[in-house]
């Protein structure tokens, strides 16, 4: 499938920023199931100052706000062509150990919300089997709900709460595939919906490592593993290695966020 995606994002601040240094993880990966046909990334009101990847093989840009401004954009877009391999994706990329991705972070450390998760799954399941009956039982515990969370809060804060968004599921996902003694990590990407082109926010699923096949997505807002809909753009320990945009400003005053984003088949 060839994708287009146009992804827009403006920060206006009340006041002018004095100082603004930010990471930008708003480019996909080539890999395996998906091929980057183009890319750019554009930026107004700041300036990119270098570019890399971390450690987690993600394409990250530092960009530094100019003195004084009260808005930065950041415009992306270009075609991406993917393929449904029902989630699979296959070897692990990059020099990190497997086994650091068993670790626990603060918003993936389990309590007795994901313990009592992990113990209502069957045992006797196959890996794979326990891993979908996981993504189910994290759907069932955690309705989804727009603006019901905020982005610090941890997997057992969710489950507490009971619902929450894309983001929460997999931080759920992932702190009981870990408990489990499962390598699990944090996907941030796009998802062509199949009702509208133009959509409010990107999306976030989980990868959970599987003997024989390697890492396999499971989209626990959607029921389903990730398919040729799906374009991955950075992942990591938990979101904050894969947040589109981190960092830090210097500068009183409220924030606003805006953001455009359309995908759609070529």
């Amino acid at each position: 499938m060839l994708l287009k995606i146009t992804h827009q994002t403006t920060y206006r601040f009340d006041t002018p920023m004095a100082y603004g240094l930010q990471q930008v993880r708003k480019t996909p990966k080539s890999h395996g199931t998906q091929e980057v046909l183009s890319w750019d990334v554009a930026f107004d009101g700041a300036r990119e100052e270098l570019s890399y990847r971390d450690a987690h093989m993600n394409t990250v840009q530092l960009i530094s706000f100019a003195e004084n401004t009260t808005e930065v954009t950041i415009t992306c877009s270009g075609e991406v062509s993917t393929e449904d391999t029902s989630g699979v994706v296959g070897r692990h990329a990059g020099f990190l150990p497997m086994w650091l991705f068993e670790r626990t972070t603060p918003l993936t450390q389990p309590g007795p919300g994901v313990r009592a998760l992990v113990k209502s799954l069957d045992e006797d399941q196959s890996d794979l089997d326990r891993m979908h009956a996981l993504s189910r039982a994290v759907a069932d515990a955690v309705s989804y709900r727009t603006g019901s969370t905020e982005v610090s809060m941890s997997a057992e804060d969710v489950l507490e709460a009971g619902n929450g968004v894309c983001q929460d599921h997999a931080h759920v996902f992932i702190a009981a595939a870990r408990a489990m003694g499962v390598p699990a990590r944090y996907v941030s990407g796009y998802l062509m919906l199949d009702d509208r082109i133009d959509q409010d926010a990107s999306h976030a699923w989980a990868e959970a490592w599987t003997e024989g096949l390697g890492w396999v997505g499971f989209d626990v807002s959607n029921g389903i593993c990730p398919d040729a809909r799906y374009v991955k753009v950075a992942t990591g320990f938990d979101y904050t290695d894969a947040a589109p945009v981190s960092g830090l400003r210097f500068g009183a005053g409220a924030e606003t966020l805006d953001v455009a984003l359309r995908v759609e088949q070529q």
